[in-house]
Formats: structure tokens, C-alpha cells, sequence
């Protein structure tokens, strides 16, 4: 899979006195919500990366634009302008499919205007991330889930939830690494007995 994913992307070659500086963050709903609630401006369209790789039937109707990103989306790739109610439902529609929402952040700028809903299947940056780890120089997340072992039931639920491979049931029980969680929350919406939370990392 991971050779399927590579063969969609070209290398670059970067001078040497040339650096890009950013940051990627990984959010959780409330988080997401809050920055669509801000926008001026929403674009919706789909996903570039799972449009190219074809590596999962996710959907696809879910990359969100804001403010300038948005105008320049619908302008130049054909994105859909839509309202905060069409967006925040798409956003549902995505956390639903277990999708792991991530932003790029530039240097100088507030707040990211590109909300991408990725699975590490399809997505070259999340596969990273799961294949090397969370490295504070490269991502950012807030969160963290913390587990309650007296309310966890070790059903599984969120097992397959968990893009980061963090969670995995062994010999009947649950086991949770908390190193490998990066506070998306797709985990929380699932577990049925309300075991999981999410605190500041």
C-alpha cells in the first residue's frame, strides 16, 4: 500500500537557501467547529488524495477551504461555496467515517484555511505520521484521549476507529497506547459506555 501511495506524488527538488515553515494540526470537532464558525467564507470539495489513490471508499465530499484558500478554491479547482450548516454537516459525515481532520498552518498566519477529513490509507501526510510518530516539530495536537479502565468494557468499538493504531484488543482486554494518540477523538463518538475522554495533551 505504502508503494501505491508514493507512486502519487513527484519528488522536488528545494535549494538550499529556500525553507518552507508550518505546522500540520491534528483536531478534534470542537476545534473544527470553532475555525468554521470564524470563517468568512467556506468552500467545499473533494479530497484530493483519496480521489488519486482510490486506497478506501471514505468520502470524498469533505475537504474544507476558508477566506482566501476558499475564494481561490472556487476560482481556480472548482470547490462549491456553501454555508456553515453544509460545511458542519459534511465535517459530521467525515468524523462518522472515522476520518481524521488535519490543518496546515503557514508561519504568519492565525489559523489554517485548509481542513482536510484524511485516512492513513490515502493520505501521504497521516500515513507519515502513523509509520514515524508524533514529533511536536512537525504536529500539533492539543488533545490527548484518556481511557477509564473502570468504565471500559474492552468491546473493541474503537479499534477500528483509531487511524493511529493506538488502540488493540489483546487476549480479550483492551490495550491503549497513549504515546501513539494524537487527540483526534474519533474514538470518543464511539465508545459505547463513555470511557474515553479527551484533555489537553
Amino acid at each position: 500500500m505504502e508503494e501505491e501511495i508514493l507512486s502519487n506524488y513527484r519528488a522536488a527538488t528545494i535549494p538550499v537557501d529556500i525553507r518552507f515553515v508550518g505546522k500540520n494540526w491534528i483536531l478534534d470537532m470542537t476545534a473544527v467547529e470553532k475555525m468554521l464558525r470564524s470563517a468568512r467564507l467556506i468552500s467545499l470539495m473533494n479530497c484530493e488524495c483519496r480521489q488519486t489513490v482510490e486506497g478506501c471508499h471514505r468520502p470524498l465530499h469533505v475537504c474544507i477551504r476558508l477566506d482566501s484558500d476558499a475564494k481561490n478554491a472556487i476560482k481556480t479547482q472548482g470547490a462549491k461555496k456553501v454555508g456553515l450548516r453544509e460545511a458542519l454537516a459534511a465535517l459530521r459525515i467525515a468524523h462518522e467515517a472515522g476520518l481524521v481532520h488535519m490543518a496546515y498552518l503557514e508561519k504568519g498566519k492565525k489559523r489554517p484555511l485548509v481542513i482536510c477529513s484524511c485516512c492513513s490509507c490515502c493520505c501521504g501526510t497521516l500515513s507519515a505520521l502513523v509509520r514515524f510518530g508524533y514529533k511536536d516539530a512537525v504536529v500539533r495536537s492539543d488533545k490527548i484521549a484518556v481511557q477509564q479502565p473502570e468504565l471500559c468494557d474492552d468491546c473493541g468499538e474503537c479499534v477500528p476507529r483509531c487511524q493511529f493504531k493506538a488502540r488493540q484488543i489483546t487476549r480479550g482486554k483492551l490495550k491503549y497506547e497513549s504515546a501513539k494518540c494524537f487527540g483526534c477523538g474519533v474514538c470518543l463518538s464511539s465508545c459505547p459506555t463513555g470511557a474515553i475522554t479527551l484533555v489537553a495533551r
